[in-house]
C-alpha cells in the first residue's frame, strides 16, 4: 500500500500523486501474479479512494504523465517561481519568505510525517537510559516516521542499524554538515548499535561539475571530518558509492530491485525530474535507498533480511525515503525509520540553507578562530534594533537572530540558552554580546575538531571503509 496515511488528510497532492502511481503499481503486480480476490479489491478500493482524495486536493483527475502543479508532463514547482511567502523544499532546495525560516509543523503535514512529541522523547530517555541529546529537547530532530517501532525493536533485544550520508561537494565541510553526525553518534551511543555512512559521490558528479576522481577525492576528505566525529571504528562502516557499489553484490541487487519497483513518472513527480536530466539523475535515487535494506551489507548483517534501519537527516532529504518506504515491503524488506531535523541556518538568515560554494554563508572546519569572529561579526543577521536606545528600550528578536540559533545547536547548558533568550528579548543584553557569546562557543568547538581531525590518518580511513563485520549488540 502507498505510504501515506489514512489518518493525513492534509497529505500535499504530489504525495498523494506519488502514493497514486505506487498503489497503480501495486494492484498490477497483484493482477498480474493472481493474488486473491478480497486482497486486489483492498488495493483497487485504497487506488480508488487515494484518486478521489488527489481530486478533491487538485480539482482536477489523477493523470499519470502530469504531476500536480504542471500543465505538461514535468514535474514540481520551480522554486524561483515559488510564490514569495510560500515555502518551497525538496533535496536540493529550501527557501522560504519567512525570517523565522521554514514552518516546519506545516511540512509534517505536508509531508506526512509525526511530530516528535514529549511522550517520544520520554520514552527515548526511559529505553537508552540517558538524558535525551539536546537536538531532541530543542525540537531540532522535531519530526518522525516509525520511531516508536524503532523502541519497540529495542525494547524486545530485537536489533536495528543507523543510515547516513553526506553528498562530498567540496573538501570542506560546514558546521550545519556536522548536525547529523553528532546527533547519529549520539545514538550510536546511547543504543550502542552499527551505522552505516553513504558518502553519494557519484550523485555530485552527475549534479556538479566534477570529473569522477574529484567527488572520489572529496569523499576521503569528508570521511576525515566524519571521523573526527568520534564514530567508534568497530562499530562503523563509511562506503564510497564509487567504490562499494563494484564490490557488493548484495548493494547492487537492491538496487535494481529498487529500480524495478520505481517508475519514470514517481521520479519525476518525487523529485522533479525533467525529460532532459541524464538517466544517472533518474536511477540515482536507487542508490539512495538502497542501505536502507540490511541486505546491502552482508558482511554486516550476513543474510538477515529483518533489520530495521533508522535514518537520522534533515527533512529535505525525505522524499528519497518516502519514495523507499513504498517500495520496502514489495521487495521484503522493513520500511526504514527517519529522524528528520530541521535545516541549519545561513549566517545571512535562515530563509535558505547554506551553500558550500558560498564561503561566507557559514563557518566552516577549516576557519581559524579569526575567520570565525570576523564572519559572525560581519555576516550573522541579527535581531537587534537600530541603535543602541532603541535595542535598551523594545529588546531583540531571537527568532530571527541567527547568533541566537547557532546557540540553540551548540551550547548545551539549557538554563544559560533560557537566560540568554530572556536577557536578549528584554534589551538587556546587546547584539554585539550575543555575538560574542556565539563566537566563544565556536572557537574551541571548530579548534577541537581540527585537532581531532588532524589525527585521521589514511590508515584510519582505509579501516572504516573496509567492507567487513562489526562488533554490535544484539547479534
Amino acid at each position: 500500500m502507498a505510504d501515506v496515511p489514512n489518518g493525513h488528510p492534509c497529505a500535499s497532492p504530489l504525495e498523494l500523486f506519488t502514493s497514486i502511481a505506487a498503489q497503480g503499481e501495486l494492484v498490477r503486480s497483484l493482477k498480474a501474479g493472481k493474488a486473491p480476490k478480497d486482497e486486489l479489491d483492498s488495493a483497487v478500493k485504497m487506488l480508488l479512494s487515494l484518486k478521489t482524495r488527489y481530486k478533491a486536493a487538485t480539482g482536477e483527475d489523477y493523470k499519470a504523465d502530469c504531476p500536480p502543479g504542471s500543465s505538461a508532463p514535468t514535474s514540481a514547482i520551480d522554486p524561483d517561481v515559488a510564490e514569495a511567502n510560500e515555502d518551497f523544499v525538496d533535496p536540493w532546495t529550501v527557501r522560504t519568505g519567512s525570517s523565522k525560516g521554514i514552518d516546519y509543523d506545516k511540512l509534517i503535514v505536508q509531508f506526512g510525517s509525526s511530530k516528535i512529541d514529549k511522550e517520544l522523547i520520554n520514552r527515548i530517555e526511559r529505553a537508552t537510559g540517558q538524558r535525551p541529546h539536546r537536538f531532541l529537547r530543542r525540537g531540532i530532530f522535531f519530526s518522525h516516521r516509525d520511531m516508536n517501532q524503532v523502541l519497540d525493536a529495542y525494547e524486545n533485544k530485537k536489533p536495528f542499524y543507523l543510515y547516513t550520508g553526506r553528498g562530498p561537494s567540496s573538501e570542506a565541510m560546514h558546521v550545519g554538515h556536522l548536525i547529523p553526525f553528532i546527533f547519529t553518534k549520539w545514538l550510536q551511543d546511547v543504543f550502542n548499535v552499527p551505522l552505516v555512512v553513504q558518502m553519494s559521490d557519484d550523485e555530485k558528479y552527475l549534479w556538479k561539475d566534477l570529473t569522477l576522481e574529484q567527488a572520489y577525492s572529496y569523499s576521503i576528505e569528508n570521511a576525515k571530518d566524519i571521523i573526527a566525529c568520534g564514530f567508534d571504528v568497530n562499530k562503523t562502516f563509511i562506503f564510497s558509492n564509487l567504490e562499494y557499489m563494484g564490490m557488493s553484490p548484495g548493494f547492487y541487487k537492491n538496487v535494481v530491485k529498487i529500480q524495478k519497483h520505481v517508475t519514470f513518472n514517481q521520479v519525476k513527480g518525487i523529485f522533479g525530474f525533467t525529460d532532459s536530466d541524464c538517466i544517472g539523475k533518474i536511477s540515482f535515487p536507487a542508490v539512495q535507498a538502497a542501505p536502507s535494506f540490511s541486505t546491502s551489507f552482508p558482511q554486516i548483517f550476513r543474510d538477515r533480511t529483518d533489520i530495521q534501519c533508522l535514518i537520522p537527516c534533515a527533512i529535505d532529504q525525505d522524499p528519497y525515503f518516502r519514495m523507499t518506504r513504498d517500495v520496502a515491503p514489495r521487495i521484503g524488506f522493513p520500511k526504514p525509520a527517519l529522524l528528520h531535523s530541521t535545516f541549519f541556518p545561513a549566517l545571512q538568515g535562515a530563509q535558505t540553507k547554506m551553500s558550500a560554494s558560498d564561503p561566507n554563508s557559514s563557518i566552516f572546519l577549516t576557519d581559524t578562530a579569526k575567520q570565525i569572529k570576523t564572519k559572525v561579526n560581519k555576516h550573522a543577521f541579527s535581531g537587534g534594533r537600530d541603535t543602541v536606545e532603541e535595542h535598551r528600550q523594545l529588546g531583540g528578536n531571537c527568532d530571527v537572530d541567527v547568533s541566537f540559533m547557532y546557540l540553540t545547536f551548540f551550547l548545551e547548558d539549557d538554563d544559560r540558552l533560557e537566560q540568554i533568550r530572556k536577557d536578549y528579548t528584554s534589551g538587556a543584553m546587546l547584539t554585539g554580546e550575543l555575538k560574542k557569546t556565539l563566537i566563544d562557543v565556536l572557537q574551541p568547538l571548530i579548534a577541537e575538531h581540527q585537532a581531532r581531525r588532524k589525527e585521521v590518518t589514511e590508515e584510519m580511513v582505509k579501516e572504516f571503509m573496509a567492507p567487513r563485520p562489526l562488533s554490535f549488540h544484539f547479534q
